[in-house]
């Protein structure tokens, strides 16, 4: 590749940031940094009507939990800014009246009352070649009946004038050769009523101004691509317009349709990224950093929807992913969410991930419970010890309370032990407190070999005591190597326990 690559993210912020954004954004950075490239945020807020407040933020966020942060952008800067389309306004306007002195464009007058009632006349409307003069604008009125309009500031929006049965097409880097009927598309507006650009006319503008040498967007766009391609011809840039690719869309579950939060809300699972309070009624909306989702999870999950290496590996860190990504191995049917396999991601991840890195994220799982873990080499140990059980990080909860709270006596499974219990168990016990002051180094090992040599001398099964052990120090049938427990418990808080549930037992 002769210039430097250069793409970019470019999500209007108009709420929370839905997973089909962050894939997009996540095959923007895997392909920039594969090609010693850039990553560009740029924020499309032409749309003011749709603006949300601490959107943009939120996306930034977002992209920074996933490690994916942009090298130029509205916070980072860069020689290329400003990167929110609204302080680019005045960069627009030249080049639709530039369309329009070429003919390529024209004014359009219309109020919204004369197109509703046009639509109510014709069903299948379309403001394009079928129609466009019988309506307001420089293509049918007399140019003096245009200028008088004008020079009244009459409220006016810039129209792209599509051609006639033309066939244009570009080569899409996922989908190769993709054709289009000019005479299918209608006269986008490219500059509305207010002075902002339409998506149309500021997405060819500054992909062409920031040197945008790759651009990633979802196949939704696709119906779009024919003005983008006139647009890019007509305003004299067409060597230096970017190549494109569209990337699959994220499925609904059962495969019928693309992924919406209102699946999500549905079915019972995020499609946002992270927790989204909507500033207007304070609605919240779940994302898969709060649910309990590791950040190298989410982004390799993301990467296997529409894209794989070709081989078995489903495990990938992001240094792996720039390494091995590849546009020729992109799907271009849509991928099925499973988020049971997200989970899966989720689960895989937190086994591998080392209880030092684990432990910050932990904390607060166990605070927002009420505990409060100032033991780090324990709460390390404990993680070390249970995080094959869980799938989420709000799992550890469950998973390792026992070590910080006693059981208390109602939660305590005294059905399973209680009708077997006798006087040779509590005899047992006994002798094992007593043991327990002898055990020099409070260690699993030590802690297992003196209690299998106390039920040699008392010639009972192993069986008869070892389930009553756990569900005495945890509460029930569950939990990592009953040893194990005991180690970190530590010696006083084993004996105190036992000693509990005798005084139960022996009631």
């Amino acid at each position: 590749m002769s210039a430097k690559v250069r793409v970019r993210f470019a999500p209007s912020p108009t709420g929370g940031l839905h997973l089909g954004g962050v894939r997009t954004a996540l095959f923007n950075y895997l392909f920039a940094r594969q090609n010693g490239g850039d990553f560009i945020l740029r924020v499309e807020d032409t749309d003011q009507t749709r603006f949300v407040e601490g959107a943009e933020a939120y996306i930034l966020d977002c992209l920074n939990w996933c490690g994916i942060a942009p090298d130029e952008g509205p916070h980072a800067g860069g020689e290329y800014g400003p990167y929110r389309q609204s302080e680019r306004k005045a960069l627009y306007r030249q080049y639709a009246e530039q369309l329009v002195e070429q003919g390529n464009a024209y004014y359009a007058f219309d109020t919204p009352e004369e197109l509703e009632q046009k639509r109510t006349e014709s069903p299948n409307f379309q403001y394009g070649h079928t129609h466009r003069n019988e309506l307001r604008n420089s293509v049918f009125l007399p140019v003096k009946e245009v200028q008088e309009l004008l020079e009244a500031g009459t409220p006016h929006v810039i129209r792209i004038k599509m051609p006639v049965e033309e066939t244009i097409g570009f080569t899409d880097m996922i989908r190769g050769r993709v054709n289009f009927e000019t005479s299918t598309v209608d006269d986008k507006v490219l500059l509305k009523a207010d002075g902002m650009p339409t998506y149309h006319l500021a997405v060819v503008v500054d992909d062409y101004l920031m040197k945008i040498t790759h651009a990633f967007r979802g196949e939704e766009w696709l119906p779009s691509a024919p003005v983008h391609l006139l647009l890019w011809e007509y305003l004299g840039w067409k060597n230096e317009m970017p190549q494109w690719a569209h990337l699959p869309l994220i499925l609904k579950p059962d495969g019928h349709g693309k992924l919406s939060k209102r699946d999500g809300d549905r079915l019972g699972f995020p499609v946002y990224a992270m927790n989204w309070t909507d500033p207007k009624n304070g609605d919240l909306t779940q994302g898969f950093r709060e649910l309990g989702f590791l950040p190298e999870a989410f982004v390799n999950l993301l990467a296997l929807l529409g894209w794989n290496n070709g081989t078995d590996q489903e495990i990938f860190t992001l240094d792996e992913l720039v390494e091995q990504f590849s546009i020729d191995r992109i799907s271009k049917a849509g991928a099925q969410f499973d988020f049971e396999k997200a989970k899966w991601f989720n689960h895989e991840w937190i086994k591998q991930t080392s209880a030092t890195d684990l432990e910050p994220l932990v904390i607060p799982v166990l605070r927002a419970h009420d505990i409060f873990a100032e033991n780090h080499s324990q709460l390390k140990k404990i993680i070390d010890l249970v995080k094959d059980r869980c799938t989420l990080l709000t799992d550890f909860y469950e998973h390792s309370s026992y070590f910080f709270q006693k059981p208390a006596e109602s939660t305590i499974d005294w059905p399973s032990i209680q009708p077997k219990w006798n006087a040779a168990k509590t005899d047992f016990f006994i002798a094992f407190i007593q043991k327990t002051q002898e055990i020099e180094s409070w260690e699993a090992a030590a802690i297992e070999a003196t209690f299998k040599t106390l039920i040699a001398e008392k010639g009972i099964k192993i069986g008869e005591v070892m389930l009553p052990f756990r569900i005495i120090l945890v509460g029930g049938k569950f939990g990592p190597a009953v040893f194990d427990i005991a180690e970190v418990l530590d010696n006083q808080e084993v004996v105190e326990r036992i000693e509990f549930a005798l005084s139960i037992l022996g009631r």
